[in-house]
């Protein structure tokens, strides 16, 4: 059966997580507010569609100053070289992201990975300023901006073993969904906590590696959580 892997992109093939980043530097909301409405987004107050909308609410900047900021940063540099070994042996790899889509595809095209398909939301610069547009959100939730359960789900009906690589709170829901999960920081601890298996991980050779070991034994599906 061929693997699908579907990476979560901020903090995961992006060690630092750029969109945090971005938020950070283009602001104009100083950093309190800035702090306290994360801390409802952790507490499941509010959903991570509607984090983005509020922090997007006072970000001042341009296109081009907003995606050269972004190439300052690194891919972790074992992801390239997961993804064409496992694309090499039939198998697929996806990003599946809640950040946006003008650093991850600049990014992944300097990594020579242009053709890698990729879900993010969208940011649409307008009048000095980010107007955000959620396209994979799913009906009738709302809480994502992106659902990473919908791609898990997608390739699940296409005959994939899914595996979900990632390392936070946005990443659970596609977690729950997969056969299989490779996982660390907040997403490892509340795997644990919350009984579902995770494999953990600190960079893409520990991803590769997984992937080796898996290529040649049959792993049967479980049942989504």
């Amino acid at each position: 059966m061929p693997v699908a892997y579907l990476c979560d992109f901020d903090g995961t093939v992006s060690p630092e997580d750029i969109g945090a980043a971005f938020v950070r530097r283009f602001s104009s909301v100083p950093e309190a507010p800035r702090r306290a409405l994360l801390a409802r987004w952790l507490a499941g107050e509010v959903g991570h569609r509607e984090l983005t909308a509020l922090e997007c609410e006072g970000l001042a900047v341009g296109e081009a100053e907003a995606r050269a900021f972004a190439l300052g940063f690194r891919l972790d540099p074992h992801f390239a070289p997961f993804v064409r070994e496992a694309r090499g042996r039939g198998d697929a790899v996806m990003v599946v992201s809640e950040g946006f889509d003008f650093y991850i595809e600049d990014q992944l095209a300097r990594a020579g990975l242009a053709d890698l398909p990729w879900a993010s939301n969208r940011a649409r610069f307008e009048g000095g300023g980010v107007r955000p547009e959620f396209p994979w959100s799913e009906d009738g939730c709302g809480r994502c901006g992106n659902c990473k359960a919908q791609h898990v789900r997608r390739y699940r009906a296409l005959g994939f073993h899914t595996v979900l690589v990632g390392d936070g709170l946005s990443d659970r829901c596609g977690a729950r969904a997969a056969d299989a999960v490779l996982a660390r920081g907040g997403l490892l601890a509340w795997c644990r906590a919350e009984g579902l298996p995770a494999r953990p991980f600190e960079s893409f050779r520990d991803v590769a590696d997984y992937a080796r070991q898996r290529a040649a034994a049959a792993v049967p599906r479980r049942e989504p959580r």
